[in-house]
């Protein structure tokens, strides 16, 4: 297997990348050759699970550093970029930042449960939305990304639709793609591009969370041309083409990745 960016002192950045979709990328993206760090956010007893994980990644011949610290935490991030310069250590470069963060609170706007606050909807978009944005400041700001970089985060059909339950995480990928559309376009001068992909519906940790997502599959897998669903695998399969050179012209789009699920 040809890999391509082996030797090329590159390093993608995966803001929640024990699981699924930022997952998914770091092991397509190591089995060519990217060098890997992981920020990701669980609890000690899956720690062994993950670690067994990343050994397997760093089976390919990269390296790959992980921390176990929230992303979304201000002073944490201040460590964490510290930490990364003296990794990189003005050798490498960060060719992809990945943003896979997924801290929400799911609740419903009426009903005699617990329902939807003010707090809710600033928590979720914070961590997944503007820390983006607080990410890729930080991270030019220290002069970490290489001269081609990638900025490559995650979004849903549910920017635009409506769905139970799921009102502040619909809010914050609106705000994903705004944030985006602007990183594109601000940071295009340092060669600096920025995309969102939008999956299909797909079984990982996040979706399990969201009250009635058997019905979005179902949904889902009717409306689907190829009748089955997106695996996180075909989302890291177009991250990784999105980190190639090949994709350098591609900026402030949104890109869905679902087979076509969105046609119907």
């Amino acid at each position: 297997m040809e890999a391509e960016f082996k030797d090329s002192h590159y390093w993608a950045l995966i803001l929640g990348g024990s699981t699924g979709l930022g997952l998914a990328s770091a092991r397509k993206l190591a089995k060519h050759g990217m060098n890997i760090i992981i920020i990701h956010r669980d609890i000690e007893g899956e720690i062994p699970e993950i670690e067994e994980t990343f050994d397997e990644i760093r089976a390919h011949g990269v390296e790959l550093k992980s921390f176990n610290v929230d992303a979304t935490d201000a002073d944490k991030r201040s460590y964490l970029i510290s930490e990364i310069v003296k990794i990189l250590n003005e050798k490498g470069k960060i060719r992809s930042l990945i943003h896979s963060i997924s801290k929400a609170r799911l609740r419903p706007m009426t009903g005699k449960d617990q329902t939807l606050s003010n707090q809710d909807f600033q928590l979720t978009i914070d961590a997944m939305a503007i820390s983006l944005y607080d990410w890729t400041k930080d991270c030019f700001e220290n002069k970490l990304f290489a001269k081609d970089a990638r900025i490559i985060s995650f979004t849903s059909e549910g920017h635009k639709k409506a769905w139970a339950n799921y009102a502040a995480v619909s809010a914050a990928k609106a705000a994903l793609e705004a944030i985006t559309r602007n990183i594109a376009l601000e940071f295009a001068p340092h060669g600096i591009r920025a995309n969102c992909i939008q999956a299909g519906v797909t079984v990982t940790r996040s979706l399990q969370m969201i009250p009635g997502n058997e019905t979005l599959r179902v949904h889902a897998l009717k409306h689907n041309p190829f009748k089955r669903l997106t695996v996180p695998a075909d989302v890291g399969n177009v991250v990784y083409l999105m980190s190639k050179d090949e994709a350098g012209w591609i900026n402030g789009s949104i890109i869905p990745v679902n087979g076509g699920e969105h046609l119907k």
